[in-house]
């Protein structure tokens, strides 16, 4: 089982708030960055393809990439509007990258990378994403910051809709870094509720690492901006963005 298979299907309804229109604005900021015109662009872990669509919709050839089935196949059923081209959509894991060709940029959004709990699996996605973004094109993600994932820690957060309800409490572990989501989902059915449970893992990078793991991967002009910001980081963020220019 992945771990989207329950939550894929209240996954739009559970994120309301994470304002995508605003993110997809700053996206499109961060891709001028790019020492190429950007045409097409990898949505890397994509989800059920909301960003993915936004950009579409302003213009950019998408291609969305994730692992889980049950995500994609809610991504698939988003039609951009008419005039606009359709989204490519592959089920595919982030380190097992592989397209048909090159992208002028790739984004990596909500925190994605954090996900990637283990280093080489880590250093292979930035391997395989150095080969598929053309030279001098510009890859950019977000990241949760270390400081956030430590204060998670015994954290009991309620999300409750019309027909989804959604427990989910986190763990952070000093030694792995990693913070455990145990997530409770409560799904409407009809008259009845549904209940599953899933994990979700994710694994605090610090700032540094990343850029030398970058750097090692062949990418460069590296830079961290604030929370949908153009200007750096404040030392308490929550979220991190990165850009950085394939060589």
């Amino acid at each position: 089982m992945n771990c989207y298979e329950n939550l894929a299907l209240s996954y739009d309804c559970l994120t309301g708030d994470v304002e995508y229109q605003k993110r997809a604005e700053f996206l499109k900021k961060l891709m001028r960055k790019s020492k190429i015109p950007v045409h097409t662009v990898l949505d890397l872990a994509c989800g059920t393809g909301t960003m993915t669509c936004l950009l579409a919709e302003s213009g950019y050839e998408m291609i969305g990439v994730d692992l889980s089935e049950d995500m994609l196949a809610e991504a698939a059923g988003k039609p951009v509007s008419e005039g606009k081209v359709q989204p490519i959509y592959l089920q595919q894991s982030m380190e097992e990258l592989d397209l048909y060709g090159t992208v002028d940029a790739a984004v990596c959004c909500l925190d994605s990378l954090n996900y990637l709990t283990d280093v080489r699996a880590l250093r292979r996605t930035l391997q395989r994403l150095h080969l598929f973004v053309a030279p001098g094109g510009v890859f950019i993600f977000d990241i949760n910051t270390p400081e956030k994932l430590r204060n998670l820690d015994g954290q009991v957060f309620l999300d409750e809709q019309e027909d989804v309800y959604c427990v989910w409490r986190a763990e952070f572990d000093k030694r792995s870094r990693i913070c455990t989501y145990g997530m409770d989902i409560f799904q409407r059915e009809g008259s009845m509720w549904h209940r599953s449970l899933e994990e979700h893992y994710e694994r605090a990078w610090e700032v540094e690492e990343l850029k030398s793991y970058l750097t090692a991967a062949g990418f460069g002009q590296i830079r961290t901006w604030g929370d949908c910001v153009m200007r750096a980081p404040k030392e308490d963020a929550q979220r991190i963005y990165f850009t950085c220019i394939r060589e």
